[in-house]
């Protein structure tokens, strides 16, 4: 049986996955408080790892090392960048690419990347469009980008649209993508959108988190469903 890695940034996005987790154990490491369990008969390990993409990288890692999970999903949050992506929509990655990392360091240095986006696991994508076919709610699929920057500026923001045309932005994905992709580990992001072009701001990413986590970990649960 596979063991799943689940890796939020907050405790909020982690929360609607421990309600569901049976014979819970708590293991601490690197200030992380990682949950041990099984989920619908699926053996689940799941942290919240904390904002950025170093601290998800810390978390991403320690799953493989400490868990020898066989696959990660980052579940959580993130904000709408393209026109037409609505508050609540989830995203789901096809590709991941960090939006403020120059356009070289992955490709000529180390890990040698042959374009400087990581590519979600086509089984794992593939699963997702299956079950996306039964959601209740919307279901997006295509590009993500993350940066260390919450974005609220209409000229960045335009700038990276403009680049990368993605749906979503948000601040761990392409880190976890980066730790799975040099362990040789599937990988795949499901994230809600909390705030769009139209809804922006701190205020609307925080009224809207919890609803938006609670979406994402239905959708999570709905994919690990269909795993064999």
């Amino acid at each position: 049986m596979k063991h799943i890695g689940i890796l939020c940034a907050g405790d909020t996005e982690l929360a609607p996955f421990l309600e569901h987790m049976k014979g819970q154990q708590i293991t601490e490491k690197a200030m992380l408080k990682f949950h041990t369990g099984t989920i619908n008969h699926v053996n689940v390990s799941a942290v919240y790892s904390g904002v950025c993409k170093v601290n998800a990288a810390i978390a991403a890692q320690l799953l493989i090392d400490m868990f020898h999970v066989d696959l990660i999903i980052n579940a959580g949050t993130a904000g709408g960048m393209k026109e037409g992506v609505q508050l609540f929509d989830t995203v789901i990655s096809e590709r991941v690419i960090y939006h403020d990392v120059a356009d070289d360091i992955l490709t000529d240095f180390h890990p040698w990347l042959k374009s400087n986006f990581f590519l979600a696991d086509q089984e794992l994508c593939a699963i997702a469009r299956a079950y996306s076919r039964t959601s209740k709610h919307p279901v997006l699929f295509g590009t993500m980008v993350t940066g260390e920057q919450f974005i609220e500026d209409g000229e960045k923001r335009e700038e990276i649209n403009q680049k990368f045309d993605p749906l979503s932005t948000d601040m761990e994905t392409a880190g976890v993508a980066h730790v799975c992709y040099v362990n040789r580990i599937p990988f795949l992001a499901v994230r809600t959108i909390t705030d769009t072009v139209t809804h922006q701001g701190i205020e609307t990413f925080d009224q809207n988190c919890e609803a938006a986590s609670e979406i994402s970990a239905e959708i999570v649960l709905g994919i690990l469903g269909q795993l064999d």
